[in-house]
């Protein structure tokens, strides 16, 4: 069994995943959470993992978990080896061939998984500029884990990285130009790792190669995204320079006219600062009606909530908008993708979002939309000339497989 350890580091958290790609399975995983902060919690889950041609055993999962102070993440790793060391799987029995980490931000230079180097470090931090709450929380984990496991290779793989093939017309803002040089100021687009994992997923349900395939995938989380991706490449992204862009989100309000933000520093006295917590942290879902949770907008819109259905209609109408841009710029579209928390989840949002192609011969079959069911389901009816399917994302694998084709 090669296993890889897929890291997610975040600003006060510590994620991590056991993998085995070949047989898709993932021994143990964790969650190190509020670093830095006075109590902590750790959680450690342990898949008891069927043999080959065996029955699976009565009991799968059993999770340990625990409050303690963790003040950093050095200190995080040695809890996590602390959790593997009491609870298994013993790392010495099955070590990681390789670690795994997600960085979220790529700039323009790399658009492929990169094992890491003190030279790939320096060029994640130079990108921190571009990613202030995400690239410093992903470099600390790359170096804590470097630290932790020297013998073994680290590969970097980049959220940016699958949209590195859209074209300078896809990706080019229309400001000036020298000032856009200078600021790296473009589009970059972010889920990138979970686009790539969808869509090929996709193309292996349909049976079709995913080069022979035009989709569009719909990530909706409480971050949302969509991808137009044209044989297997990305060509159009509704996140831009920054994971704001596009969407409505959960709190993210995603498009707004900029000149909202003079306005607002203009006459309400809003700085830099105060415009960034509105538009990252006060807006979206939770802004508009008070809850950023898409099972609460749903439950407060069949009470006949006000605020709610217009949080609905305005999520749905973005939907719609994205769906038919990215239509035209494929020229058609053999397949559209739902994936995330909120896109396998909310049958409504997946059948509201596509309603109004009918006109292209889409057709989503309500039984199959509301029937409870996991993993990957083909939600359109037989007669529907676009496939439309619910794929469930897995980027942690995205990730372990990545870093095994790297090295």
């Amino acid at each position: 069994m090669s296993v890889v350890l897929v890291i997610n580091s975040g600003s006060s958290s510590l994620k991590y995943s056991l993998i085995d790609p070949a047989r898709e399975a993932v021994p143990a995983s964790g969650l190190i959470e509020r670093i830095g902060q006075a109590t902590g919690a750790v959680g450690h889950t342990v898949r008891t993992l069927a043999e080959p041609g065996r029955a699976a055993p009565a009991v799968l999962d059993a999770t340990f978990s625990a409050e303690r102070r963790v003040a950093d993440h050095d200190e995080a790793f040695a809890v996590m080896l602390e959790q593997f060391a009491e609870h298994g799987p013993l790392l010495w029995e099955h070590p990681p061939v390789a670690v795994g980490h997600r960085v979220v931000h790529g700039g323009a230079r790399f658009v492929e998984p990169t094992v890491i180097t003190a030279q790939v470090e320096e060029a994640i931090e130079d990108l921190i500029e571009l990613a202030p709450l995400h690239n410093p929380a992903n470099l600390a984990g790359i170096r804590a884990a470097r630290s932790a496991f020297s013998d073994v290779p680290h590969v970097a793989v980049f959220d940016t990285a699958f949209h590195q093939t859209l074209s300078p017309a896809a990706y080019t803002y229309a400001i000036d130009a020298a000032t856009a040089r200078e600021h790296r100021i473009r589009r970059y687009g972010f889920h990138g790792t979970s686009h790539k994992h969808v869509s090929e997923a996709a193309a292996r349900f349909l049976g079709a190669p995913v080069g022979a395939l035009r989709q569009i995938v719909f990530h909706l989380g409480n971050g949302a995204s969509v991808t137009a991706v044209d044989g297997g490449r990305s060509v159009e992204t509704s996140m831009g320079f920054t994971p704001l862009e596009g969407l409505v989100m959960g709190t993210r309000s995603g498009d707004i006219d900029p000149a909202v933000l003079f306005h607002l520093a203009r006459r309400a006295g809003m700085d830099a600062d105060e415009l960034d917590t509105l538009l990252n942290k006060r807006s979206g879902l939770l802004g508009m009606a008070g809850r950023l949770d898409m099972r609460d907008i749903l439950a407060g819109r069949a009470a006949g909530e006000e605020e709610a259905t217009l949080a609905y209609d305005v999520y749905i109408h973005r939907l719609r908008a994205y769906a038919g841009a990215y239509i035209a710029q494929l020229g058609g579209v053999d397949a559209i993708v739902f994936t995330a928390g909120v896109g396998e989840n909310a049958a409504d949002v997946r059948a509201d979002a596509l309603a109004t192609l009918g006109f292209l011969g889409v057709r989503v079959d309500p039984e199959r939309n509301t029937a409870r069911a996991r993993g990957i389901r083909r939600i359109s009816a037989d007669d529907s000339g676009v496939e439309v399917l619910v794929v469930p994302t897995d980027e942690e694998l995205e990730i372990a497989r990545q870093t095994l084709g790297a090295i």
